[in-house]
């Protein structure tokens, strides 16, 4: 029995070195710049950019192949932030990829729902909840409000609710101030 004990106690110890050196030898690094930007992105993954979520979308502006501009989620204030990020001049969001829209959440109305699972299916985040031909519900701090659960919807029982602003989820709104171009002549500049 002891001797049993020793044998996989030496072989956890062996194994486990073997891990640790092969972790060492075939350690694969991300770009950093990739994951600055993901930081920035709102991590919805509902796909309005053209890529099919918030990571290849930042690999994607990482590798100069896509603009700033694309991501109705984050706003004008993800497109500065980014902006500000990549030292690029700032771009107002591309209306071709959506505009922007407020905080919303899917609410299922359970009476409705037939329990089809096509929501589920395509919900990039896991935030309904529901088996086959049983109602299902939406889980709404993962909710993200991509809006990919509306369209598969054959009886169109989910509703898009906005988010009331609270004390966690405000944020400070970029001002907006009118710029005035004034005439200037070199003579009239006194010292």
């Amino acid at each position: 029995m002891l001797t049993a004990l020793l044998i996989m106690l030496g072989l956890a110890l062996l194994l486990g070195l073997v891990l640790g050196i092969s972790a060492l030898v075939f350690k694969v690094e991300g770009d950093p710049l990739v994951a600055r930007i993901d930081a920035i992105l709102p991590q919805t993954q509902c796909g309005q950019c053209g890529f099919p979520g918030c990571k290849p979308y930042a690999q994607a502006i990482a590798a100069a192949e896509a603009d700033i501009n694309q991501c109705p989620p984050g706003g004008d204030a993800g497109a500065h932030a980014l902006a500000d990020l990549m030292g690029v001049e700032y771009k107002p969001l591309n209306a071709e990829h959506g505009l922007p829209k407020p905080k919303s959440v899917a609410f299922i109305n359970e009476a409705i729902c037939i329990g089809c699972t096509l929501c589920i299916q395509a919900c990039p985040v896991d935030a309904i909840l529901g088996a086959a031909k049983h109602m299902h519900t939406v889980i709404a701090s993962e909710c993200t409000g991509c809006e990919l659960c509306l369209a598969p919807c054959p009886v169109d029982c989910i509703d898009m609710l906005p988010i009331s602003e609270t004390p966690d989820n405000w944020r400070w709104k970029y001002p907006i101030i009118p710029i005035k171009a004034l005439a200037f002549n070199a003579g009239e500049v006194s010292a």
